[in-house]
Order: C-alpha cells, then sequence, then structure tokens
C-alpha cells in the first residue's frame, strides 16, 4: 500500500521546510499545498483542522501539526 501525504505550507514558514526535507530525505513522495497561495485551500485546511497553523501534514487520513518527524514516521510505517 502506499501513503497518502500532503504537506500544507506557506513560502515563509522554516518548519515547513524542515518537514518538506525529511520526506524527501526518507524517500515520501508527498503532495504539497501552499495555502500563501490558495486560500479555498487554506479555508479547507481550517475547517478539517480547526488550526490555521503550518506546517499541516496529512498522513493517510492522519492529521500532524507542525514539524513532528517522529509521529509522521510512525504513521508512515502503519
Amino acid at each position: 500500500m502506499s501513503n497518502q501525504v500532503t504537506v500544507y505550507s506557506t513560502n515563509t514558514c522554516p518548519y515547513c521546510t524542515m518537514m518538506k526535507n525529511f520526506l524527501e530525505q526518507n524517500h515520501v513522495p508527498y503532495t504539497e499545498v501552499n495555502v500563501q497561495r490558495d486560500p479555498v485551500a487554506a479555508n479547507r485546511l481550517v475547517q478539517a483542522t480547526g488550526q490555521m497553523g503550518v506546517p499541516q501534514t496529512n498522513v493517510n487520513g492522519q492529521w500532524v501539526l507542525g514539524f513532528d518527524p517522529n509521529r509522521v514516521a510512525e504513521l508512515l510505517n502503519k
């Protein structure tokens, strides 16, 4: 089964860059949604999670708020 990973980010977020680098270093394909450029996606994100902060990463339907590589790795291994 392949993992479905989406990273919600902005242009100026250092933790977003850290999350994307972590995924790339571990050869995890992901989709990036830049909520700074896409206000509709930003609204959907807040409605889905109740959070405005980034990064927010959806791993196989589970949300991870912030840069939490241990939690992401845990969800990828399920």
